[in-house]
């Protein structure tokens, strides 16, 4: 695979940089975080995001970057779910799993435990490169970083013929390994490498002995895909030179209308005239070379240049200041106007803050002088604000979604048909609605598949969920002014504001944003001026208000839907304001043990004493129904009971004694008498 003789001449080049003081200054901590995190390191720890912090403290910008800090997150993640995270890096390092798979399932894990808790934070950064870091610092002899812009350089630049894709993470990490497998290999046959690392680190109890060379290789591989430049790599210009314009930056960009490689724009719209996040995908807009004046426009010669099949990012001025869309030259300038077509639509627009400061932008054109609507962008300009723009936008394949219907909501939802058409009905005519009742109900369970059966797919991408709490605010939520490291402040975008413009840039399909807990906000100040505009009559742009903290004009979409979920039984909980009351529809969900859905679970679970404790449970809430301090909304949800393929005697038992019987106490604190009495009936059943 790997080009020895291009090897050999380039590992020559390390030697003499392993040599300096300076690679001591810049390279020698990785070792030490290594040592680190092993002395640190204890996943049984009883305050987990503090083990974390300091089995992570030395790792420096192997876990932080301008724009993204996973270290800090996964701590933050840690005291918001402490098992969760500990399960996750249990898993993480289960050795007897594939290691691809393990690296996607933390991912997937990090992405419901960010989605459940986030707690008005943007991203959960645990992406391929941030995890094989925890990979490599757990098992140092075994694994190593990955990170794709370096992989990638180090595959052409040895001849390797691999080739790695951006967004292709499967096909990449199962190319990765073995790659640097045998990196390590020609590593460990050159003497000479190990012998000029122990003279940095050997004797020195604050460094990773690094025994497998694997630390090294890292390193190696950091220098040849970082340090060198092409012109280092002879053979691999001569390949280039064959063929200039094989390398594609980036997979979303391959619709050339010609031979010629394509260049690369920034594309300015003022939002109070038009939207670029609005256009739709694939819908063609065009912009005039001249101004209302009959002037050319600022930097003409760009509009001149611009060919079909030339590829802009879409930038939207202030107020928003984002990035928002992928952009194509549809059809060269006509004398009057240039066309282009939308491509993508950026669900999470990168702020100005974000890219402005970053030193490889630096002579950007259009952070030189603002001035003007069209700038040139060089091809290293464009590949790294695609880099930023896909840390939270990666490339999602076109995939059959798999088909959800009603009939497929009632064989998981235990409700019965007339329900569920009255709940779909409330929900299409209010676009609001909130789920009300006792625990166990089945409420947020149903929420998430009621979308999908409004929608008639099992498609994520568009339902999104978040928990309100007592600290969740409008900032959170809309957007607000957010601390930066450096003491400044930031105007960062909520999480209802990023779905409200992702549905807006795709109005024939449905969204669904889903509030959990949506009773345990302050709601009037989390909705803030969107109070009235969630109301279904003002879903247009003509009801368009300005946020508190811009000059931007917002509104709520059509093609959104808020399904909010409410506890009845907690009596901690204020009732939800009239104001806010009147915007939505209220459905109570009930014990569903009666339902066709419920009865045939029943029967496949197939045990006596499963169906003796669900009478007992029915009848126990004919008794809740009775009392006057209780009623239906303290029933004994159907859920509790759920998601079993055989009878387990231990989990029914668990059921019973710690979570229904606690509830029982809390429900008649004031009446021993009558909780103990109803336990006792309970217990009875399951001894019997």
């Amino acid at each position: 695979m790997i080009d020895e003789s291009v090897f050999h001449d380039v590992i020559v080049k390390y030697k003499n940089f392993l040599k300096t003081e300076d690679w001591g200054s810049q390279e020698l901590y990785k070792w030490e975080a290594v040592s680190v995190f092993q002395k640190n390191w204890n996943i049984d720890a009883a305050n987990l995001s503090g083990m974390l912090k300091s089995s992570l403290s030395a790792t420096m910008n192997l876990l932080v970057s301008q724009s993204s800090y996973p270290g800090k997150m996964i701590q933050i993640m840690a005291e918001w779910a402490p098992e969760e995270i500990r399960s996750m890096f249990k898993a993480l390092y289960d050795e007897s799993q594939d290691v691809c798979e393990r690296i996607e399932n933390f991912k997937q894990s990090a992405v419901t435990v960010f989605q459940r808790y986030n707690h008005g934070e943007n991203n959960h950064y645990q992406d391929e490169h941030a995890i094989s870091v925890y990979l490599w610092l757990r098992y140092p002899d075994k694994y190593y970083i990955y990170q794709f812009g370096i992989i990638k350089n180090v595959a052409e630049r040895l001849n390797t013929g691999l080739v790695f894709k951006k967004g292709a993470y499967k096909q990449n990490m199962a190319q990765f390994y073995p790659l640097y497998d045998e990196l390590n290999g020609l590593i460990k046959s050159d003497v000479e490498l190990a012998t000029l690392l122990g003279k940095h680190i050997s004797g020195k109890n604050r460094y990773y002995p690094d025994l497998e060379l694997k630390t090294l290789t890292v390193d190696v591989g950091h220098y040849i895909g970082r340090y060198l430049e092409e012109k280092d790599f002879s053979k691999v210009e001569s390949v280039q030179d064959e063929n200039p314009s094989v390398d594609q930056p980036h997979d979303d960009v391959q619709e050339v209308n010609d031979d010629s490689p394509c260049n690369y724009w920034w594309l300015v719209a003022k939002p109070s005239i038009w939207s670029l996040y609005d256009m739709a995908v694939d819908e063609v807009q065009s912009y005039t070379l001249y101004n209302g004046n009959g002037h050319q426009r600022r930097i003409f010669k760009n509009f001149l240049n611009a060919k079909a099949g030339d590829v802009a990012i879409g930038y939207e001025a202030t107020p928003t200041k984002q990035i928002v869309a992928l952009l194509e030259i549809a059809k060269e300038n006509d004398g009057k106007e240039l066309f282009f077509r939308k491509k993508e639509t950026f669900a999470n627009p990168v702020d100005y803050a974000t890219f402005k400061d970053i030193d490889e932008l630096s002579e950007m054109e259009f952070l030189k002088n603002k001035n003007g609507s069209f700038f040139k962008l060089t091809e290293d300009e464009f590949n790294v604000l695609m880099d930023i723009i896909r840390e939270d936008n990666p490339i999602v394949k076109q995939k059959d979604f798999e088909t959800y219907d009603d009939d497929a909501f009632l064989k998981e939802v235990y409700m019965n048909k007339e329900d569920l058409s009255t709940l779909k009905k409330l929900l299409t005519t209010k676009k609001n609605i909130i789920l009300q009742g006792a625990p166990g109900t089945g409420k947020t369970f149903a929420a998430t598949r009621l979308a999908y059966a409004m929608m008639g797919q099992k498609d994520e991408s568009r339902v999104e969920f978040v928990q309100f709490h007592q600290n969740y605010s409008y900032e959170d939520f809309i957007m607000g002014y957010k601390p930066e490291e450096d003491g400044g402040f930031i105007l960062q975008k909520g999480l209802f504001y990023k779905f409200c413009r992702m549905a807006k840039s795709a109005p024939e399909k449905s969204f669904f944003f889903i509030i959990d807990e949506i009773n345990r906000g302050n709601l009037s100040k989390i909705f803030g001026e969107l109070l009235m505009l969630i109301e279904n009559s003002y879903r247009s742009d003509k009801h368009a208000v300005k946020l508190a903290y811009s000059d931007e004009k917002f509104y709520v979409p059509d093609n959104l839907y808020i399904i909010g979920m409410m506890n009845t039984a907690d009596r901690s909980l204020a009732m939800i304001d009239y104001a806010l009351r009147r915007r939505f529809a209220f459905f109570k969900m009930k014990p569903g043990f009666d339902s066709a859905g419920f009865m045939t679970y029943q029967k496949e679970i197939g045990n006596a004493k499963f169906d003796k404790v669900i009478e007992a449970v029915k009848s126990l809430n004919d008794t809740i129904l009775k009392d006057d301090s209780l009623g239906e909304g303290f029933c004994i949800g159907h859920s509790y009971f759920c998601n079993q393929k055989i009878f387990d005697y231990g989990w029914l038992r668990n059921v019973v004694l710690y979570d229904i019987a606690p509830m029982l106490e809390e429900y008649w604190f004031d009446n021993k008498e009558i909780s103990n009495n109803e336990i006792d009936k309970l217990i009875k059943v399951l001894n019997d």
